[in-house]
């Protein structure tokens, strides 16, 4: 394959993923709506990086990561350390500019998403110094 039909295919592979992931991300904000979290931000960005769910419930505060895979099994191992540090220094980015939420405390979720719409949260799934 000629280098550009390659780089043809890695556009059309990128712009799947992308259009994957704002799905999952509409399916794991609508979950969570459903369980009465008010969802503050999607896609928010920061100097560290992108969250894509920021939700707070009775002053509990979520910054979640969604990740889409074709199974819930493989979308579970999908965040990885260097993934787990730049989403840690993106809250402390958004916590500095949103001070007034997380009155209950904070945690870092992960919402898996399978291909059938599938989602499920990963409450607390790691923590700072993981």
């Amino acid at each position: 394959m000629s280098e550009a039909g390659e780089q043809t295919r890695r556009l059309i592979r990128g712009r799947r993923a992308e259009a994957a992931g704002r799905d999952a991300e509409g399916i794991a904000a609508a979950a969570l709506r459903r369980e009465d979290w008010a969802v503050l931000a999607q896609r928010a960005r920061t100097p560290a990086g992108e969250i894509d769910l920021v939700a707070e419930r009775d002053g509990l505060l979520a910054f979640i990561e969604v990740k889409a895979r074709p199974s819930l099994s493989e979308a579970a191992f999908a965040l990885g350390p260097r993934q787990r540090a730049r989403l840690i220094a993106a809250a402390e980015c958004w916590l500095a500019v949103h001070p007034g939420h997380g009155a209950a405390g904070m945690r870092f979720d992960v919402v898996i998403v399978a291909a059938d719409g599938t989602a499920r949260r990963i409450a607390d799934a790691f923590r700072v110094g993981d």
